[in-house]
Parts: structure tokens; sequence; C-alpha cells
């Protein structure tokens, strides 16, 4: 199996604690945050940053869904990490101040993808369409944090 990894990165316009706080509440900010690729969202446990259990079904295209139990903890104060227990994906969000009002948010989501000419498509284009649904929430995320 080879690891298959997307990364996208945004600007936010809002503090690093504010975004931090926004990304951390699975129970109120997050599933507004979610494109129509997501469904199904409910949180089993916590609700706020680590300890929070949350499940969502993710549809990276209309034949290949994903039914995700994810575990998030906080590796470091401007880090969240969600850890899916029905794979090998794990979803890191980075926060960054990049001013007093601003900040930047990087995405990085790695699992271990098929072997074979499967396996090549799916690091050939699985990461790019990850980058457009990370694009959609941060820009969402943005929107959210700017309006107050």
């Amino acid at each position: 199996m080879s690891q298959v990894v997307t990364t996208a990165e945004g600007i936010v316009r809002a503090p690093a604690e504010q975004v931090l706080a926004a990304l951390s509440d699975y129970e109120g900010t997050r599933p507004r945050l979610l494109p129509e690729q997501f469904s199904d969202y409910r949180v089993e446990s916590g609700g706020h940053g680590a300890g929070t259990r949350v499940h969502w079904r993710f549809a990276a295209t209309s034949k290949r869904v994903r039914d995700q139990l994810v575990s998030v903890t906080q590796p470091s104060g401007d880090t969240l990490q969600e850890s899916d227990a029905n794979s090998s994906m794990v979803t890191t969000w980075t926060i960054s101040p990049a001013d007093a009002e601003v900040s930047t948010v990087r995405v990085r989501t790695t699992w271990n993808g098929a072997d074979g000419i499967g396996g090549f498509f799916e690091r050939t284009f699985a990461p790019k369409g990850m980058r457009r649904v990370y694009d959609e929430i941060l820009s969402r995320l943005d929107r959210e944090l700017a309006a107050g």
C-alpha cells in the first residue's frame, strides 16, 4: 500500500484562537461548514475539541462513500487531529496567526491507498477532489467568522 496525501491551505479573517475554537466546535460550527459530500453527521461523544467522537458519511464520489467514526485529539495548542476508526485516514488541522486578525489554516489528510492501477488513480485524482472539498470548508469557515 502507498500513502495518499491531500493538503489545502487558506486564509481566515479571524484571530487564530477564534479559528481554533470554531474548528473545535463539532456540535455547532463544524456541521455548518460541511459541504454536500458529508451526510449523516452526528456527535457520538464530547462535542468540543479533544475527546470528541463524531460520525459522518463522506462521499468522495457517488460510488466511493466512506462511513467514518472520527476521534479528535489536540496534539498541540494550534492543531486538531481527526483519526477515523474505520480506516487509516488521519486529518490534521493546523492554525497559525498571520497577523492580529488573520489566520492561516492548513489541512492535511493521509490514508493508505490501494495498490496497482487502482492505487495509481487514487493517488492521482483523490487528492485533487479532497482539496476542492477542503477549499470549500475553508471558504465557509472564513465567511462564518468574518460575519461575526
